[in-house]
């Protein structure tokens, strides 16, 4: 059985479904946009295109969406190749318009849920072996044109060809970054995600630390994004925040850290308060005057100006430019925050490896889904190759702690960590297998890291190395010696450009591509 997607219907004109839809339109997928009525589909398609960052690489592309509604436009389902629903988060309304819509779905049609939480199980019940069959989930992380993260769910009665083929289709039409996940809660990066959100917050009242700190502290510091943990739980949203973790709290009755989840009492008041974070205005932070933000004081519910402290911890990080070599020494950093980020971190870690074999069935799935959805520059078990594993476990067994049987495994290998690099490519240790296995990569995944192990360097230089692609193309990795974060151009870059200039004439090469696999190509570009 082929598959094809060339036109898609997407249910749901709101926030994320009219971006879901946008980004279909910029791979120049013709969409159908339903919605209650045709004036809510317009106004959807039509606020889609003032939000920023925008949805659309071109405006042009929206020409491609036609807004649609449930009462008068059905039969249209029947040209789709993908149906995506994307309503709210309520299991009634979801069931009902499957019921609605399954007279429509066609032999081929795929058809897919884009919850952020309720499960596969909950959604299919009661639905006819042949919708079953057809019905999985695909949840997009917002904004879907710029957030990797697509997790896919499905059950042992979905149709596996389906499942392959839009794993193919996300990652080779959509650019997406596809992460298996079981039939779990909240899946794998919400999981996760908002585990170490609810472990920091606890973390900061008893360590008495205020929200500027712990943002200074959980950002860009320890490769986080950079609105780090009260800022963000502001953009996204305090009832979005609070909704994920009772999801968790009320779904994972047998998970032994389920008090975690608990709303404490605070943010109940600040819900109540409606202080939801950006959409009201105030949250963690409030706006004050042109450039005055203030801080909540978690104890007195207050706002105040802010007052960010110096930590040893936050010095020695700041001394260290790679992120390996910064989170190594914070931990064993002897002061408030260390300790603070030794606990966060730690908690986290732990948590993540009790769930292997539970929410994913590898390390590479977890790590890949707090990348590409959370911005995590690594992922948990990346922190913790980071940390050393020995020491890592040495400090649980010191400080009488409960040790993941997943982590002592390894260990009684005499295995030193989760990942390692074998011949020029990168393994994980496998649940499964009980021994390293190689990271299968999309056919279309290319790093210089990789080519450069595979012994594919041409010329190296201190700040800027040419590499063979292959296909007769070479690329120049920008790698700056002094600020690897932001590759200003220097005199080392600049005599490689000239050399690899006249090699690729002199070896007849087609193309050169100058990047790197920073988190920025070159400061001043």
């Amino acid at each position: 059985m082929s598959f094809n997607i060339k036109k898609v219907g997407v249910l749901g004109t709101g926030v994320m479904g009219a971006q879901i839809a946008a980004h279909l339109s910029n791979a120049n997928i013709e969409v159908y946009a339903f919605d209650m009525d045709q004036e809510i589909s317009k106004k959807g398609i039509e606020e889609s295109t003032k939000l920023k960052p925008s949805p659309y690489y071109n405006f042009k592309s929206a020409s491609l969406i036609s807004p649609m509604n449930y009462n008068d436009h059905l039969e249209k389902l029947k040209e789709c190749d993908w149906i995506i629903e994307v309503i709210s988060e309520r299991l009634d309304w979801k069931q009902d318009l499957y019921k609605k819509i399954e007279p429509y779905i066609s032999e081929n049609t795929i058809v897919t849920s884009n919850t952020s939480g309720i499960s596969l199980s909950d959604l299919s019940d009661g639905m006819s072996e042949k919708f079953l069959s057809c019905f999985f989930i695909t949840h997009f992380f917002n904004p879907p044109r710029y957030m990797r993260l697509v997790e896919i769910i499905k059950s042992d009665k979905t149709n596996n060809s389906m499942v392959d083929f839009m794993c193919d289709f996300m990652e080779s039409s959509l650019g997406k970054g596809v992460v298996v996940a079981k039939d779990t809660p909240n899946f794998i990066a919400n999981r996760i995600g908002v585990y170490g959100m609810m472990v920091t917050l606890e973390e900061a009242m008893s360590k008495k630390m205020s929200i500027e700190d712990v943002d200074s502290l959980t950002g860009t510091l320890i490769g986080r994004p950079k609105s780090a943990t009260f800022r963000t739980a502001d953009v996204v949203g305090l009832d979005t925040m609070a909704f994920v973790a009772n999801t968790a709290y009320t779904k994972c009755a047998d998970d032994k850290d389920r008090e975690v989840f608990n709303i404490p009492d605070y943010i109940k008041t600040m819900l109540d308060n409606k202080w939801l974070g950006q959409k009201t205005k105030q949250g963690f932070y409030k706006k004050i005057d042109k450039g005055v933000i203030h801080s909540l004081d978690l104890n007195t519910l207050e706002y105040k100006p802010m007052n960010k402290k110096r930590y040893d911890a936050f010095a020695l990080a700041k001394e260290r430019t790679y992120l390996k070599d910064r989170l190594n020494v914070i931990v064993r950093s002897d002061d408030v925050a260390g300790e603070f980020l030794w606990n966060c971190f730690s908690r986290t870690l732990c948590y993540a490896s009790d769930l292997v074999g539970v929410i994913a069935d590898d390390v590479v799935s977890i790590d890949n889904a707090m990348k590409w959805g959370f911005g995590w520059e690594f992922g948990p078990f990346e922190v913790l190759d980071a940390i050393g594993l020995d020491y890592f476990i040495d400090r649980l067994r010191k400080e009488n702690r409960a040790i993941p049987s997943f982590l002592l495994e390894i260990q009684s290998k005499k295995l030193s960590s989760v990942y390692k690099w074998i011949d020029g490519s990168r393994y994980f240790y496998c649940l499964e297998t009980k021994e390293y296995s190689a990271i299968k990569n999309h056919q279309k995944f290319m790093n210089y890291l990789s080519l450069k192990t595979f012994d594919k360097t041409i010329k190296a230089h201190w700040s800027a190395s040419l590499v063979d692609l292959g296909d007769s193309v070479a690329g120049i990795e920008l790698h700056s010696v002094l600020k690897p974060e932001l590759n200003p151009i220097d005199g080392s870059m600049m005599e490689v450009f000239s050399y690899a200039l006249d090699w690729v004439e002199d070896n007849n090469y087609k193309g050169l591509v100058v990047s790197g696999d920073g988190a920025n190509f070159c400061a001043g570009a």
